[in-house]
């Protein structure tokens, strides 16, 4: 009975194995991706954008205000840089 029980087992994981192996790298996403589109959405205040910048509070402001152009939303009196947004415009100015 014994046998039998791991011979089931073994048939079994081989089926979902085989199945899963079918379905490998058809339409996944790399982990890479997948930060992508939880960074497309996440907003970052106007008090922390200089860490995303790398660079001082004050070289941010400048930047800020030199460039009326960068990408926020003011929600509530508040100011916010849409995370993937800034990326593409930061792209767009090194280049």
């Amino acid at each position: 009975m014994d046998f039998f029980m791991l011979g089931f087992g073994i048939a079994v994981a081989g089926y979902f194995v085989g199945n899963g192996l079918s379905n490998f790298n058809q339409g996944t996403k790399s982990g890479f991706d997948l930060l992508d589109e939880e960074d497309e959405h996440k907003l970052i205040p106007e008090s922390d954008v200089h860490y995303f910048l790398g660079v001082t509070k004050e070289d941010a402001k400048v930047l800020i205000q030199e460039h009326p152009d960068i990408p926020h939303i003011q929600l509530n009196g508040k100011v916010y840089f849409p995370k993937s947004k800034l990326r593409e415009w930061l792209l767009k100015i090194g280049s």
